[in-house]
């Protein structure tokens, strides 16, 4: 199990992105600790803060007053609700806030079913719960959970967080050999990629590139790879060097290998990816926003065009599933072709939008009361204190800190989108 802490000074905006999922039915909340309750059980989040109210008013020094706590089970744990809760007590008391008042929040709208706690970091007299090692404390914690519930253990399983761990390439630091080094000896370990092109798109993302090399010693045609460190503008930087330094799993016997059992990939993993994706077509209006969201949602996108700015090339990276495809290879939807057609009319709408601009927006009136979503309430309140202080939404109200994973990150994309809708 893995848990992840946020400490922030607004307590109002993890609750509201916690209790926005409940209204969406794609969360609950599971628990109440010490929180004021009503009789039908049904909440809004003006109520729930309630119950942290005496203790902030009580605080005299403490300017991170919001604590956010994310519980992540490994996802072959199947845990029930009851032990759902259990965790939850126990983690809290064992971290020294058993008797606070804190509510727990299932989310269950992806396949990683965890809980969200919102808690405040002072007590009621305002004196502040100690944090002193508090990383530290968490990870013994969860082992000791782990034991007593019968968890997986997180040091006996790679998390899905660790994949973001290899670094760019950065030519500036010097000892590119070694740079180029930690990232291609181990990438296959992670990833499948069903050709050089694919593998290319995967190294592009930490400014390294392939390239197939064919030579003829004495009536034999060799062949191998080379691998270059790119800049920031995908041009080759410094000298090539060849596979046989990073090992043989950076050579192209092996990546050959590795093409082949790419190939494999069960229709379930590429339905969890096109899902995805086709939400992202659904949701978005432009490139930039589509790669965004499926940034958010742990997919890069890598495109490639020609000297006249046609798409010739698409690529979705699958940090979720480890899977690099083609466009193509999920079907003729995602072909680049399409993306080339719905990227082009984008920009037309978007740069038609900008040269005429509504009657509303050119008579500086507001057109915001033309958004309707059940959830407006929050939405209004959390635009007009982000017009307010100039912070972007989540950093206003979400702890004033950045998401703190891929869902909180896409609570943000949709918040911003939401924000770009009302002044349209």
């Amino acid at each position: 199990m893995i848990a992840k802490i946020g400490r922030g000074s607004k307590i109002y905006g993890v609750l509201i992105y916690n209790h926005s999922k409940v209204l969406q039915d794609n969360g609950q909340i599971l628990h109440m600790n010490n929180m004021l309750e009503t009789a039908d059980g049904n909440y809004t989040t003006r109520q729930l803060l309630a119950s942290f109210l005496p203790n902030l008013a009580a605080n005299k020094k403490t300017e991170k007053t919001a604590i956010h706590i994310s519980l992540n089970p490994d996802p072959v744990d199947l845990v029930s609700d009851e032990d759902f809760i259990n965790i939850a007590n126990e983690y809290m008391t064992k971290m020294g806030y058993g008797n606070q008042p804190y509510v727990v929040f299932k989310h269950n709208d992806i396949d990683r079913t965890h809980i969200h706690i919102v808690s405040t970091t002072v007590d009621e007299n305002g004196i502040k719960i100690s944090d002193v090692f508090e990383k530290k404390r968490s990870m013994e914690i969860c082992r000791q959970i782990e034991k007593i519930f019968n968890l997986t253990p997180a040091d006996q399983k790679i998390s899905s967080d660790e994949r973001f761990t290899f670094t760019p390439v950065d030519y500036n630091k010097g000892n590119i050999k070694n740079q180029i080094a930690t990232v291609v000896r181990y990438l296959p370990d992670y990833y499948n990629f069903q050709n050089l092109g694919s593998y290319n798109a995967l190294l592009s993302l930490f400014n390294i590139t392939a390239e197939h090399i064919k030579k003829d010693y004495n009536g034999e045609i060799k062949e191998g790879l080379v691998y270059f460190a790119l800049d920031d503008r995908g041009r080759k930087v410094a000298n090539p060097f060849k596979a046989s330094l990073f090992g043989k799993k950076a050579g192209l016997a092996a990546l050959r290998s590795r093409f082949e059992k790419s190939r494999e990939v069960s229709p379930e993993i590429k339905a969890k990816t096109s899902q995805i994706i086709s939400r992202a077509l659904t949701l978005t209006t432009n490139e930039k926003d589509f790669k965004d969201y499926l940034i958010d949602h742990g997919i890069n996108t890598v495109i490639r065009r020609n000297e006249d700015d046609r798409l010739y090339g698409i690529t979705f990276i699958d940090h979720n599933t480890g899977y690099v495809f083609n466009g193509s290879h999920l079907g003729k939807q995602f072909s680049a072709n399409i993306f080339q057609e719905l990227f082009s009319n984008s920009a037309l709408k978007i740069e038609n939008k900008i040269i005429q601009p509504s009657p509303s927006t050119r008579h500086g009136a507001s057109n915001k009361a033309a958004t309707i979503d059940p959830l407006h309430p929050f939405f209004d309140f959390m635009m007009n204190i982000s017009s307010l202080d100039g912070f972007g939404v989540l950093d206003a109200l979400l702890l004033g800190t950045s998401a703190e994973d891929p869902e909180e990150a896409a609570f943000e994309f949709n918040m911003k989108k939401k924000r770009k809708k009302s002044h349209d």
